[in-house]
């Protein structure tokens, strides 16, 4: 069965992507949570025009991510945690931790977009991922420090 995704779906694919699920997956999931629609011939007509309508805003939105993915490769984020004399952190650095530390430097990034790969417990210098658009990911470097 061919659908057309309504929303982003991990694993799955991106919104107005048009990918092939089994049957019961799609009747049974997709289709009753509204997370996609039924690939036939009015709908892709639709998505089509829906899909050349946005492609100017697309190009925006891609051109103002990779702006901010290059501000981002040259800024290095300092946090400051409680650690104790081993360098090991009461606590562990979130996503939040790195999100209000951009914002405090005049960048605003959702902590939903920001991926940390294994978990921050001691001091020293880390990096976190963060996915600005579905074409662009950018680099975060983040030095961890005592306060």
């Amino acid at each position: 069965m061919e659908v057309i995704l309504i929303q982003d779906l991990a694993n799955l694919g991106f919104k107005n992507d048009i990918v092939k699920v089994r049957d019961g997956y799609g009747r049974n999931y997709l289709l009753p949570q509204k997370i996609a629609i039924i690939a036939n011939e009015s709908n892709k007509k639709q998505l089509a025009e829906n899909l050349k309508q946005q492609a100017h805003k697309a190009a925006k939105l891609l051109a103002d991510a990779e702006a901010l993915a290059a501000k981002l490769a040259e800024t290095v984020i300092e946090l400051k945690v409680k650690a104790n004399e081993d360098g090991k952190i009461f606590g562990t650095v979130t996503t939040q931790n790195i999100s209000d530390a951009l914002k405090a430097q005049e960048i605003a990034i959702d902590k939903k977009v920001i991926t940390i790969a294994e978990p921050i417990k001691q001091l020293g210098e880390y990096t976190a991922l963060a996915r600005l658009h579905r074409e662009v990911k950018a680099d975060i470097k983040l030095n961890v420090v005592a306060e």
